[in-house]
């Protein structure tokens, strides 16, 4: 007997396979992109959010140094190569519907193009906190 969700799942299943390339795997969106999560090596730290189309993806995998698909200048743009702000691939890996990608890097000067280390340094948000339900 089914139950609520099981389409969802089967789905997934489909579209994962654990052989063929990461390209192949990848699920690009509508418009053929793909967000990857820019991540500094050793620490962990979020350093930026870009967007990958299969071809910047493949530069990414096969030339050590991140590239993206710029959306609003419709090119490709590999991070450092005007700024000398390098992200240099350390390891990637797709998410678990293999719709986002992670990269890490070994990051030189700041990764976001304002001047700061991470493009999220600039504008912390107030949240209210949750916790933990005792044990």
């Amino acid at each position: 007997m089914s139950q609520p969700g099981d389409e969802e799942l089967e789905r997934d299943e489909e579209v994962w396979t654990a052989g063929g390339s990461p390209l192949d795997r990848a699920v690009f969106n509508a418009d053929g992109l793909l967000p990857a999560i820019i991540q500094q090596e050793g620490t962990g730290e979020v350093l930026m959010l870009g967007w990958m189309d299969r071809e910047a993806m493949r530069r990414t995998l096969s030339e050590g140094r991140v590239t993206f698909w710029s959306r609003s200048r419709q090119e490709y743009w590999r991070k450092g190569d005007t700024s000398g702000h390098v992200q240099y691939v350390r390891s990637a890996a797709l998410d678990c519907d293999a719709d986002t990608l992670l990269v890490t890097v070994e990051q030189v000067g700041a990764a976001c193009h304002t001047g700061t280390r991470t493009c999220f340094d600039g504008d912390p948000l107030r949240v209210a906190q949750g916790s933990a339900p005792a044990d």
